[in-house]
């Protein structure tokens, strides 16, 4: 009965540890793709400041006017 029991334990316990080991590896693919996603947020967030920069730049008539001069050689009647 003993060798039941102990044999039981160690299945048990060998499932455990596989399980164990599965969640650690699905850890680990987490991480990583946590990871890049917060890049991408990162990345995103700099181009969102840079767009507003442009944005605020170029609500002004005078630097619209001097791009479209400066781009496409426009030149006032």
């Amino acid at each position: 009965m003993k060798r039941v029991i102990t044999a039981m334990l160690i299945i048990v316990l060998a499932v455990l540890i596989y399980d164990f080991f599965q969640l650690f590896n699905y850890h680990g693919e987490l991480r990583k793709t946590f990871s890049v996603l917060e890049r991408k947020l990162n990345q995103f967030k700099e181009d969102n400041l840079e767009l507003r920069a442009d944005l605020e730049y170029f609500s002004d008539v005078r630097n619209l006017e001097k791009e479209l001069r400066s781009r496409f050689n426009y030149k006032k009647p």
